[in-house]
């Protein structure tokens, strides 16, 4: 009888995939912890914990459910911490005939597992992960011949295609985006909730990844450590986000505060890409509950998040497929600056950067215009090399996978990709920051001041950024009035002067 081996990634835990409708006794499940994705970058121990967690718990769940599984823990000693050679030993020492994998959606494993698979000596397959709402191929064959790639006219496809929020060929409500809707700063923290929790065991893996040495940079609680780990985790955490968030996440997903790391935000994110939910049925279990409570929650919430997800989400991996690997070497701005030593600590005076990155080690997360307008913007403004910054978010976040990271970080964040993403660079001075929310408050800097002892680098480094790249920025239709107010400014020298004394000086700031 013919034995397949099936390879399961650690961000391939769907348990709704086609491979686990049958048992079959003739097919068994390879699973790894391994050194090679715990070392690629320094991760977060939050991150590497919930990784491994995930996966012994889907491991343990398939054979609840009567699959053969070989699950090889990083401290196991027949794990030599090599895929290839795992691999190959497997295949030799059960005396399999056919290997197969579901494709990976970093490049790198792609890479790896097709030359892997050319060397193995027996058929080999990779199939689709049965994730994503489109094929890889999807936003590269969309927007065959046009030199940028709009999001809005993919996200209103996705729509069509999937009947979200659809009244026949029609948006509901007659509006397709509620964007302008979506940027309130929160001022009454009464309407915030609790996150839902799921505080769990996990000394034994901690041990493991301790004893192991694995390099890891940020925080964990032994005692508190809640992420969700498992599906039926995953889906209580949607469950909550209907019930008690989504009501405010539209108003006050762009809100910046002190007063709770996630306010509104769903916390899904990490069991979206590790495949523990899909897509589909969370953007279909949000139209659905909202469309029951219509008469409490605005249609508007609703569209915000499932942007993120119908629209954003996979327009973002059709572009990493569309643009790997030339895309993780683009500089635009040839930036070359290192990260700040502060980036490792949050130790600076600064205080939306020492809020914001300081929450970032101490949760493995922040959210969206955290990532976005604070420190990505800071690191832009201060022409840091795109490199440090995708290591740097791609290892500190528990969400971060390179398909979703560098797409964000050096396509949006950056701009380092010219264009392809986003249409401007994102940045600005300490105006944004401050009508967003209260990190501003007793900061060392004042937000208003632009040069001076005390001035928020962010008002220099603002108009510094626009001076130097003025020849790449200047005729992009989205920023001609950021030059014209520069070239008003009447203390524009003493504000470059400023900037440049910023820029010697970061691991002061």
């Amino acid at each position: 009888m013919s034995k397949t081996l099936r390879l399961i990634l650690g961000d391939q835990l769907n348990s709704q995939h086609s491979w686990f409708e049958e048992q079959d006794s003739s097919t068994t499940y390879l699973m790894l912890e391994m050194r090679q994705e715990t070392d690629y970058v320094p991760h977060h121990i939050q991150k590497v914990i919930a990784f491994f967690l995930s996966m012994r718990n889907f491991a343990k769940d398939l054979e609840t459910k009567g699959h053969q599984v070989i699950y090889i823990s990083l401290d196991a000693k027949d794990n030599s911490q090599n895929l290839e050679e795992m691999i190959n030993s497997f295949v030799e020492k059960d005396n399999f005939d056919q290997f197969e994998y579901q494709l990976p959606d970093e490049y790198r494993l792609d890479e790896q597992l097709k030359t892997i698979g050319k060397n193995l000596g027996i058929p080999c397959r990779g199939v689709d992960s049965e994730h994503f709402l489109t094929e890889r191929e999807y936003v590269k064959d969309s927007f065959q011949g046009k030199k940028t790639f709009v999001m809005e006219s993919f996200y209103r496809q996705m729509r069509k295609d999937f009947n979200i929020l659809m009244d026949g060929k029609e948006p509901l409500q007659g509006k397709w985006n509620f964007d302008h809707e979506n940027r309130f700063a929160l001022k009454d923290k009464r309407l915030l909730r609790k996150a839902k929790k799921h505080p769990k065991d996990i000394s034994e893996i901690l041990e493991i990844v301790q004893k192991a040495e694995v390099k890891t940079i940020g925080k964990i609680d032994e005692n508190a450590f809640d992420w969700p780990c498992s599906r039926e985790e995953s889906i209580e955490v949607l469950d909550h986000f209907c019930e008690h968030l989504l009501v405010h996440f539209g108003d006050y997903q762009d809100a910046l505060t002190t007063w709770d790391p996630f306010l509104f935000h769903s916390r899904l994110s990490f069991a979206l890409n590790t495949k523990m939910l899909g897509p589909l049925e969370v953007v279909q279990k949000v139209e659905a509950y909202w469309k029951e409570h219509q008469d409490e929650i605005d249609i508007s919430q609703a569209e915000g998040f499932i942007r993120q997800i119908l629209g954003w989400r996979e327009y973002m991996r059709g572009i990493y497929w569309a643009k790997m690997p030339d895309f993780a070497n683009m500089n635009f701005f040839n930036h070359q600056r290192k990260l700040p030593e502060w980036f490792w600590t949050g130790d600076t005076k600064m205080k939306c950067l020492s809020h914001s990155i300081g929450q970032s080690l101490e949760l493995a997360y922040a959210h969206h215009i955290q990532r976005l307008m604070v420190i990505g913007n800071f690191a832009l403004l201060a022409g840091i090399h795109p490199d440090e910054v995708d290591q740097w978010y791609l290892g500190v976040y528990i969400d971060a996978i390179e398909w979703v990271e560098i797409t964000n970080t050096r396509g949006m964040s950056q701009f380092a990709d010219g264009g392809i993403v986003g249409t401007k660079p994102y940045v600005s001075s300490a105006n944004y920051i401050h009508k967003m929310g209260n990190y501003c408050s007793h900061c060392a800097y004042s937000h208003t001041k632009k040069v001076g002892e005390g001035a928020c680098p962010f008002n220099s480094l603002y108009w510094h950024f626009y001076d130097r790249n003025r020849e790449k920025l200047e005729n992009n239709p989205r920023i001609g009035m950021a030059y014209r107010t520069l070239d008003k400014l009447k203390n524009k020298e003493e504000l470059m002067n400023q900037a440049e004394e910023y820029l010697k000086n970061l691991d002061a700031l």
